[in-house]
């Protein structure tokens, strides 16, 4: 274990014990503060592999490698590093030895969804700039030729038309928004690790990720068709759980056991592995509404004695089944058009008619999502919004429609509270549109005679009250 001091005339300086028990002192002279600590975790690093007689990674060698004639000099003194030849020139870090010292952090770490992704960003810039392209030599101007490059070039280097094109074949905003990120992240570990003075890529702004233009709302009549024509209860359970729960397919499906689901209080333990390394957010509980309800008891029925697995086809490792083909099969055999993204716009469609009813930061925790997160890419602004509004205008929303003409859809969004810790009440089913401008079928008695007051649910404002 190595520590950092600061000498009283601003200087720097490490301190370790080698292999002998012997205390070594490496001199800084006045650096940086970010910098000084990235030396220090290098040569915690290199005293390590001193002592177990271990071969240095990938991107520490490359450190060293790059390492000033001065700083190396002090880590030969002490031990930490064999002296240079004096005729051998220092080997200049190349974007290829940095590309692999990234993935190499990341794997083990990251899911493999995201290395996966990583590697088209990594990919794409080796293809521009040339793997063996010194990263000194890759210059903000050069950065901003690769963005335009990205965005507008219909095809690689090599000639071979990009793969996941958009209709005019070029790459989506959405996912040049990505690969820039990726991009400023891989050249900002290299500032961290001493390899680079400043980052290229800090000034490019990625913009949203989000893609509006995927973004479809799959309402009750549309999912019910599918659900029907669904082969057996497992596809129905996998649809239903993302329909009617907003968990993700195939991970958050994947998870779910028998034992997580608590039908006496009507709640779903979702372990998903998405959010499994955030401290606190390991797992959520959703509720199960009716309809889901329904499916589970179908379900629960018909599964083998000693399941585990409420989705065993999504659960079983190594399974061929790929569920993304399936389901447009399944919709195909329901006679309806399928939708973009389609296990996302499944989730995305309960969190919206989630957020019709219950405060968006209830919804946020029973869907895993942050609110930022939920309003940049999921929720939706829809024709009933439009139709309410014009309909009801500014009184009839603080009176809860009653004397503004509304349609019965509009007044039958107004909700009596939740019971505490939000216990659904009996007989109700969560809003959803059959139209663009209609709600789901009647939500029973109880809903039915929940009132609110002249004001509506909330106290009226003063700019109002007259």
């Amino acid at each position: 274990m190595a520590s950092l001091s600061n000498d009283s005339n601003g200087t720097k300086r490490i301190q370790f014990i080698d292999g002998d028990g012997e205390r070594r002192t490496i001199r800084l002279g006045k650096l940086n503060a970010k910098a000084a600590e990235t030396v220090l975790r290098r040569v915690e690093q290199l005293a390590a592999h001193r002592i177990a007689g271990t071969a240095h990674e990938p991107d520490l060698s490359a450190w060293l490698a790059a390492v000033p004639a001065k700083l190396y000099g002090r880590l030969v003194r002490v031990g930490l590093a064999a002296p240079r030849a004096e005729d051998e020139a220092v080997p200049e870090v190349t974007l290829s030895m940095l590309c692999d010292a990234f993935t190499n952090r990341a794997r083990g770490v990251v899911k493999p969804s995201t290395e996966k992704s990583y590697k088209q960003t990594l990919d794409a810039l080796k293809e521009f700039c040339g793997p063996e392209k010194s990263l000194t030599a890759i210059t903000v101007q050069l950065a901003d030729e690769w963005r335009s490059w990205i965005a507008s070039d219909t095809k690689g280097a090599s000639g071979r038309p990009r793969k996941r094109l958009t209709a005019d074949n070029r790459l989506s905003k959405a996912t040049v928004a990505k690969r820039i990120h990726v991009a400023k992240c891989l050249f900002g570990r290299a500032v961290e690790w001493g390899w680079l003075p400043k980052n290229p890529f800090a000034h490019l702004k990625p913009g949203s990720q989000a893609n509006p233009q995927n973004q479809r709302y799959v309402d009750l009549e549309t999912i019910a068709a599918v659900i029907e024509a669904c082969p057996n209860v497992e596809w129905k359970a996998a649809i239903g759980l993302c329909r009617y729960a907003g968990l993700r397919c195939p991970s958050d499906v994947a998870a779910v056991e028998w034992r997580d689901v608590n039908w006496e209080k009507g709640r779903l333990i979702v372990r998903g592995p998405k959010n499994e390394r955030h401290e606190g957010k390991e797992a959520r509980v959703v509720p199960i509404i009716p309809e889901l309800r329904a499916i589970l008891e179908d379900a629960f029925g018909q599964a083998e004695e000693g399941a585990t697995a409420v989705v065993p086809m999504a659960s079983r490792r190594g399974s061929k089944t790929n569920l993304r083909t399936g389901l447009l099969r399944i919709i195909a055999k329901a006679g309806v058009s399928p939708w973009p993204r389609l296990f996302h716009n499944l989730r995305a469609s309960i969190d919206n008619d989630l957020a019709e009813r219950f405060p968006v930061h209830v919804v946020a925790k029973w869907i895993g999502q942050s609110t930022k997160v939920a309003a940049e890419h999921y929720l939706m602004v829809r024709d009933h919004h439009f139709d309410a509004a014009v309909l009801t205008g500014l009184a009839g929303i603080w009176s809860g429609g009653a004397e503004s003409g509304a349609p019965a859809a509009q007044k039958a969004a107004q909700q009596p509270p939740a019971t505490a810790g939000n216990e659904p009440q009996a007989g109700t089913t969560i809003p959803g549109n059959r139209g663009e401008n209609s709600v789901s079928p009647a939500a029973g008695e109880n809903r039915r005679k929940g009132k609110v007051g002249d004001i509506g649910l909330e106290p009226m404002t003063p700019s109002l009250s007259s």
